[in-house]
């Protein structure tokens, strides 16, 4: 029973945390670092105790009485700072009373993730605010995300949330009029939630994996909140095209199998049937977006497991048109790859050449992407450098290892 504890415990501490933190931060002044500082050490002994005692049927209940234990011994000893006032005590009274009384606690994760979207935020910051806070995501994981230093992106989320509170920004999803400049961090956020999820689904003991499901889920509350809005169909189409998946991507002895090599007929029929509705869906309304033409491709690539072919000129077609609607380096890189497939391998080169060596010198998927297509050229020189750059910027031991097989096997 530990072990399974310990198994379900990181992700739901997680979820249980944003629940809370959603509830206690839009009911004492939007002041996010007073809130998360309320439940900092009710986490802390939840990792210590549930492990060993089990998870509570009420997780937040049990988050919000030890945080509103510790929060009044804080007050009794004088030493809490001016921030942490009587509406922050009476929203964790309020709280734990509503989830006490409750069978399902207040999910206000929604709007936490609009509430991070808001333009007083500094566009830089949103997308990192909400893997934080709605997401649970380390400042350093998110830095390394989007390649800045650490403190340097911890100062960013600090200032953030001081603007939240300062602004008095409201905890409310937005009108419609609002939605179009908020939309596309929220939806960034989430599928960047996704993907930090999906590098470990299948080889994570310790909850991260769950990401991936909560990213699904966060999706589908969308849609149940705007069921017309076909980027939202779109990502979920994405996001399920690629969970669909998850038990091809490695063999039996555990060795990671990309894409393009996998078992297709290990794939989920369910849930590329259902990815494949939220695209018809999402197409009906003739406003094609990112999140729409990235589900196409994968759609294209979930079409071997019938057809026992992959339709490169239309992959590359769709990466032609996903270069209009986004800036990505990852559009660029997958461009390059299908290049190849249509164009020849001199092009796919050029086109990974033209990349900013800013961009990319840090950036793992740019030198595996380089390294296969040049080895595929017989510039094997060349190709091992490209490898050997990716194995060092990959932190999963089974990518790892499938590189280190690649640079090591001749061809």
């Amino acid at each position: 029973m530990i072990a399974a504890t310990e198994e379900r415990l990181a992700a739901v501490v997680r979820d249980s945390r944003a629940m809370v933190l959603g509830y206690l931060a839009s009911r004492s002044g939007g002041d996010l670092s007073a809130a998360e500082d309320a439940l900092s050490e009710a986490v802390l002994a939840a990792m210590q105790q549930w492990p060993v005692k089990g998870i509570p049927q009420k997780p937040e209940a049990w988050l919000l009485q030890v945080a509103r234990r510790r929060l009044l011994d804080e007050q009794r000893k004088h030493h809490v700072r001016e921030r942490f006032a009587e509406p922050l005590r009476q929203a964790i009274e309020l709280a734990s009373a509503t989830a006490d009384r409750e069978e399902n606690f207040p999910d206000e994760r929604l709007k936490l993730l609009f509430v991070c979207a808001h333009p007083a935020i500094d566009e830089a910051a949103r997308t990192p605010l909400m893997l934080q806070v709605v997401l649970g995501l380390e400042a350093q994981d998110i830095a390394s995300a989007f390649l800045i230093a650490p403190a340097a992106m911890a100062q960013r989320l600090v200032r953030a949330k001081a603007k939240i509170h300062a602004a008095r920004i409201p905890f409310q999803v937005p009108a419609a009029e609002e939605w179009p400049e908020r939309l596309a961090f929220v939806l960034d956020a989430i599928y960047a939630a996704f993907n930090a999820g999906w590098e470990t689904v299948g080889q994570d003991e310790t909850g991260r994996d769950d990401l991936a499901k909560e990213a699904i889920y966060l999706a589908r509350a969308l849609i149940a909140l705007v069921p017309d809005e076909p980027e939202i169909l779109g990502l979920l189409s994405l996001m399920l095209h690629v969970h669909a998946r998850q038990h091809a991507r490695f063999s039996e002895s555990g060795k990671f199998i990309p894409l393009t090599r996998q078992d297709a007929q290990r794939w989920s029929p369910s849930l590329i049937a259902e990815a494949e509705l939220l695209l018809r869906r999402a197409s009906s309304f003739a406003r094609p977006g990112r999140f729409q033409i990235e589900a196409a491709i994968q759609s294209v690539h979930a079409e071997r497991a019938t057809s026992g072919i992959i339709n490169w000129p239309v992959i590359e077609g769709f990466y032609q048109v996903l270069r209009t609607c986004t800036t990505a380096i990852g559009a660029r890189i997958g461009h390059a790859v299908a290049m190849a497939q249509v164009r020849g391998l001199p092009a796919a080169i050029a086109e990974l050449d033209a990349l900013p060596e800013s961009q990319v010198l840090c950036h793992q998927p740019y030198w595996a992407a380089r390294a296969h297509l040049l080895r595929q050229m017989g510039k094997r020189d060349e190709s091992k450098i490209a490898y050997q750059r990716a194995i060092g910027l990959t932190e999963q031991p089974t990518v790892r290892a499938f590189l280190l097989d690649e640079l090591n096997e001749k061809r």
